[in-house]
């Protein structure tokens, strides 16, 4: 017989904090996912896409952005937000740029 799954999972009292925060935001991370995507794929719609990666430019970094807020705060944006100033796959430097999260957001609630 095989063991037991609970014996060999570790442990939150023999993980170290860095571990369970680290675990704690992967768990986040995958369960905001689904409203991350609905998010920025709204926002995405009618902008012209980028050959390199069939995503318009920012992108990665609204995604990024949106996901940190959201698991930082577990709550979403209000307002509007600058996305930080990024690099293309050719590190070429891609400008900053105002999101109106209260426009794209809608009536779109985080999952409980």
């Amino acid at each position: 017989m095989g063991a037991s799954p609970k014996k060999n999972a570790p442990h939150a009292a023999a993980m170290g904090k860095e571990e369970q925060e680290s675990l704690e935001r992967n768990r986040k991370k995958a369960f905001y996912q689904a409203t991350i995507e609905q998010i920025v794929d709204g926002w995405a719609l009618g902008k012209p896409l980028l050959e390199s990666t069939g995503k318009p430019g920012g992108y990665y970094r609204l995604t990024n952005y949106l996901r940190h807020y959201i698991i930082t705060h577990e709550s979403l944006p209000k307002g509007v937000h600058f996305m930080p100033e990024g690099r293309d796959s050719f590190n070429n430097i891609e400008p900053s740029f105002p999101v109106d999260f209260d426009s794209i957001i809608g009536e779109i609630t985080l999952p409980e």
